[in-house]
């Protein structure tokens, strides 16, 4: 009897394996060894392509987005100012003195949530310029400060929360908030200075990136269809402090900020470096925020609070707040 079920036993793990093994395949077996060089930049931009200095502001420019109709939005922390850029003319919608704005994206019913070093998430809506609370708190006890944040396909939004953590003393978080509800839940912890967000584009990762530690963490999204896949180590820089805002294309590709490196840092969906695009030589070296439009790259650079764009061969995927 016990042959019998230590034979019984052997099977179920060996069947375990099979399985895990056969997972780790779908998973991560996507592409032969290439013989050559995976990548080069120029699959992104082309050579000949330039920079364009598209609008110069004050502050500490972030959160840089577009609403329907085409316009540029951004947040300046020190300032408290939501910035809006319409027909090349920079404006401040609005001053909020005491609070923080650091990271803003648009929601489908036109309102602009806004992450705040003071620890709260807000909406703020460009029609009414009303503003309202939508989270400053988790299990009873207030947030620290925030920083950036993305929404999925189905409404819900990833916010990022770092204050208070670093290199030697990683506890920052990154929280989940379901579609509507007013109750974050805790999606990572253990982060040394989460900063920016974004989603894969097939929806089943999402990519933090740990400013203090000058790397992206890839993390199974709240909607992936197979929780066998681990958080990893997507992408580890050298040089600058470490990496701000993220992008994504329709390919997949992940393009990062990366903050103090003047350049923005392309990486394919398996992680491997097409290159970097620096800005130009007079540019500062504060690239803190990105995102997509009419075929353009448009990255703020918050040391001389500069907007540039440059014109790339992919197609930005599309926003939440823009479908």
């Amino acid at each position: 009897m016990k042959k019998r079920t230590l034979a019984v036993t052997v099977l179920l793990i060996l069947s375990l394996i099979t399985v895990t093994v056969v997972g780790a395949k779908s998973l991560y077996v996507t592409k032969p060894v290439p013989k050559e060089e995976r990548h080069s930049i120029s699959e992104i931009v082309h050579p000949s392509s330039q920079w364009e200095k598209v609008a110069v502001g004050r502050g500490f420019m972030e959160g840089i987005n577009f609403d329907r109709s085409g316009n540029i939005w951004m947040v300046s922390p020190p300032t408290g100012e939501i910035i809006k850029v319409e027909d090349d003319k920079l404006s401040i919608a609005e001053t909020y003195a005491g609070d923080l704005p650091v990271g803003s994206k648009f929601h489908k019913d036109g309102r602009l949530f806004i992450t705040d070093v003071t620890g709260k998430l807000y909406a703020y809506d460009p029609v009414t310029r009303e503003r309202t609370t939508i989270v400053d708190s988790y299990n009873g006890q207030p947030l620290n400060g925030l920083n950036d944040l993305v929404f999925d396909q189905s409404g819900g939004l990833y916010f990022t929360e770092p204050m208070g953590s670093s290199a030697t003393k990683p506890v920052g978080r990154v929280f989940y908030l379901p579609p509507n509800s007013e109750e974050p839940v805790l999606f990572q912890e253990g982060i040394a200075y989460p900063n920016g967000i974004a989603i894969s584009a097939n929806g089943q990762r999402v990519y933090i990136s740990e400013f203090a530690t000058n790397r992206i963490i890839s993390v199974p999204s709240k909607e992936a269809k197979d929780a066998r896949e681990t958080p990893f180590v997507f992408g580890q820089f050298e040089g600058g402090i470490g990496p701000d805002g993220l992008a994504v294309d329709t390919e997949g590709n992940l393009y990062v900020a990366h903050f103090q490196a003047g350049e923005v840092v392309v990486l394919d969906a398996s992680g491997f470096k097409y290159g970097t695009i620096r800005l130009p030589e007079d540019a500062g070296t504060f690239t803190t925020n990105l995102t997509f439009h009419n075929g353009y790259l448009y990255v703020t650079e918050s040391l001389k609070n500069e907007v540039w764009r440059i014109k790339v061969k992919k197609e930005g995927l599309q926003p939440y707040g823009l479908q």
